[in-house]
């Protein structure tokens, strides 16, 4: 009460209270228990925000009293620029090496974090790849005919990619791994042989198949299973052989 008093006892027209006087209201309302009785220029709820403000601001110096993280020295900075820009394949576990081979102590996220961004050629699209590599793409599949006689024939068809064209085709009664390796050494005789053959999961392209094509240099692009549609030129071919051949033939 003494204090409110001179307060407005000040010369003001309006007595304004300064810094010293919400400091002293502050602790007025922590050392006394019926504080609140015996105000009455400010409000309650005045004293506590003033309290909570002033709690701010402390913690608000003391957070920028402290210095935080090291800050890194320029040249190393510096260093890690050039090196990322002499070297664009490497990326930030290569740098970070050479760094610490160099007996510098930094964190690959440091180095992650002053790397000059390369920018990166557009990739081709997929229709693009394909076109490129239509030359050197085969795909194989078999078929089954019905004869006459309730039996089953087997066809063969290899059929080359850059204009659909059937390069080689052939007909057996008991298909075998043997057999069908044999049929790609003859579909693509003195080192004609494409760079990648598309074909499906069958068992009978086996242990003897397997080894034929690869020593002609064929790498194999298995389609997944159940997806006929990834093979779908020769899916196609084979479409186009049932619907306008016969059937049925004699054996």
């Amino acid at each position: 009460m003494r204090h409110q008093l001179i307060i407005l006892q000040r010369t003001q027209k309006r007595p304004r209270l300064h810094n010293t006087d919400r400091i002293l209201f502050v602790l007025f309302s922590k050392l006394l228990n019926r504080w609140k009785d015996s105000l009455i220029i400010v409000k309650p709820a005045t004293v506590i925000s003033w309290h909570k403000k002033g709690f701010k601001l402390f913690w608000r110096w003391k957070s920028c009293n402290k210095l935080g993280r090291p800050g890194i020295d320029p040249e190393i900075r510096k260093l890690i620029r050039e090196m990322s820009q002499a070297n664009v394949l490497w990326g930030a576990p290569r740098i970070h090496g050479e760094l610490l081979k160099l007996g510098i102590d930094v964190s690959q996220a440091t180095v992650r974090r002053y790397m000059i961004k390369h920018r990166k050629p557009p990739s081709q699209h997929w229709r693009t790849f394909l076109d490129n590599h239509l030359k050197n793409t085969v795909s194989i599949d078999l078929f089954v005919v019905p004869t006459i006689n309730f039996k089953l024939l087997f066809v063969l068809v290899v059929l080359s990619h850059d204009r659909r064209k059937i390069v080689h085709f052939n007909v057996t009664a008991s298909p075998s791994a043997a057999w069908t390796g044999q049929q790609i050494i003859e579909a693509f005789p003195w080192d004609n042989a494409p760079k990648y053959m598309i074909r499906d999961n069958d068992s009978i392209y086996g242990a003897d198949f397997k080894q034929r094509v690869n020593s002609a240099g064929i790498k194999q692009v298995r389609t997944t299973f159940k997806s006929p549609w990834q093979n779908a030129y020769c899916e196609r071919v084979i479409g186009s052989i049932r619907r306008n051949a016969p059937i049925t033939v004699s054996c």
